[in-house]
Parts: C-alpha cells; sequence; structure tokens
C-alpha cells in the first residue's frame, strides 16, 4: 500500500510540480531544506495558481459592465493595448516551448481581455464593428502561431509589450484622472492583476531565466501599481449622474 501511494504521490507532483531530481531529494531522501528544489516547487506551485485564478481575473470586470450596461469609464485604447501585450507573451512562450506554468494565464486573460473589447464597442453602438474585430484578432493569432511567422518577429512583438503595457496603463490612469473616478473598472480585477505581476516576476526567472519577460512583469507590476493606487484614491467618488434635459 505504502508503495502505491507512493506511486500515486510521484505520478501527480512529477513532472507537474518537481522534476524527479527533486521529487528523490524532497520526498525520498527527506532533503527538505534543498534550496533549489524548493525554489522549483515554489515556482511551480505559485505558477499555476496564477494560472487557476487567471480564470477568473477579468471576470469581476465582465459582470461589472454587463451588469451597468455600460462601459464608462473604460478606455478601449488601454484594453486593446493590454490585449496586444498578452497576445505578445503567449506567442512567445509558446513558440520557445515554454512551461504552460509559467504563462498559461495569458491564454485566459487575453480570451476575457478580448470579451471586454466587444463589450465596450458594443455598448458604445459598435456592435458590428466589434464582431469585425473579433474576426481580425482570431485571424492574426492563427498567422504569428504558424510557421509562416519567423522568431525574430515573434521576438519584436514581445519585445513591443514594455511600451504597450506603459501606454495601455497610462491612457487608463489618464481617463481616470480626467473622470475624477473609476468608473466600471473593476477593483478586484485591478488588485487581482497587480499581485499576479508581481508574482509572476518570480515564476518567470525562476521557470524560463528570459530576463526579457521578467522585466515586461517588473514594468506591468509598476504600472498596475498605478492603476491600483487610483482605485484607492477614488474609491469613494461616484460618476456624476447625467441629468435629463429640460424640455
Amino acid at each position: 500500500m505504502a508503495a502505491e501511494a507512493d506511486g500515486l504521490l510521484k505520478r501527480v507532483l512529477v513532472p507537474i510540480f518537481l522534476p524527479e531530481e527533486c521529487y528523490d531529494q524532497l520526498l525520498v531522501q527527506w532533503d527538505l531544506l534543498h534550496v533549489p528544489c524548493l525554489k522549483i516547487l515554489l515556482s511551480k506551485g505559485l505558477g499555476l495558481a496564477i494560472v487557476a485564478g487567471s480564470l477568473l481575473v477579468k471576470l469581476p470586470q465582465v459582470f461589472k459592465i454587463l451588469r451597468a450596461k455600460s462601459a464608462e469609464g473604460l478606455s478601449l485604447q488601454s484594453v486593446m493595448l493590454e490585449l496586444v501585450a498578452l497576445t505578445g507573451t503567449m506567442v512567445y512562450s509558446i513558440t520557445n516551448n515554454f512551461p504552460f506554468s509559467s504563462w498559461g494565464e495569458a491564454l485566459f486573460l487575453m480570451l476575457q481581455t478580448i470579451t471586454i473589447c466587444f463589450l465596450i464597442m458594443h455598448y458604445r453602438g459598435q456592435t458590428v464593428k466589434g464582431v469585425a474585430f473579433l474576426a481580425c484578432y482570431a485571424l492574426v493569432l492563427l498567422v504569428l502561431l504558424s510557421p509562416l511567422t519567423p522568431l525574430v518577429v515573434i521576438t519584436l512583438l514581445q519585445a513591443s509589450n514594455v511600451p504597450a503595457v506603459v501606454v495601455g496603463k497610462l491612457l487608463q490612469a489618464a481617463t481616470n484622472y480626467h473622470n475624477g473616478h473609476t468608473g466600471q473598472l473593476s477593483a478586484i480585477t485591478v488588485f487581482l492583476l497587480f499581485g499576479g505581476s508581481l508574482a509572476r516576476i518570480f515564476t518567470s526567472i525562476q521557470e524560463t531565466g528570459d530576463l526579457l519577460m521578467a522585466g515586461i512583469f517588473v514594468i506591468s507590476s509598476l504600472c498596475n501599481g498605478l492603476i491600483a493606487a487610483q482605485v484607492l484614491f477614488y474609491w469613494n467618488a461616484k460618476p456624476p449622474h447625467k441629468k435629463k434635459k429640460e424640455e
């Protein structure tokens, strides 16, 4: 029974959470202070937790828009630039065969972000434009993931994430400042994105060793921190009620 239990545990942990040599080091030899293997376990566990959490990160934002039937306070340009950044990270990671635990949230955040893009267009009376945008995006994604796109283009797309993230977040920050409130911006989503980007600095260095990815998450954390600070600053600020025109 003990051997069967050990075999089952090994099948669960290897290679999802630990390489086989670290499994032996930690759970066979019971060397629980083996720092390199502990760092791998922490990074894998944290990475998979981020991926799992990403399934829900932007749903509060989606539901808030649907409930209000309005996308007031959201910058379409900012959301589109965020979509570019997520797409770049996802395509770059797939092309370089990085482990799913190091980038998987980009896939789920991309699906939620493109939904928000469509909802913003829809509630601005541009539904047809939104449908066309979805079709064009799907076509571009297929091309990027195909052998037709050279690696240098994928790398340039990933490098472009830095200005995309910075400009996108600054546009949202400027919109918040101009409006004097954060409108339909979801505080839950903002704080989850901030926490996730901070954690990704560690996991990207540990799992990929790619300084470009790590640098992008550093920039992203700073920008998400700015938006989170605005959410706190404008916490009690409410959008002004639109006055009906007197006849």
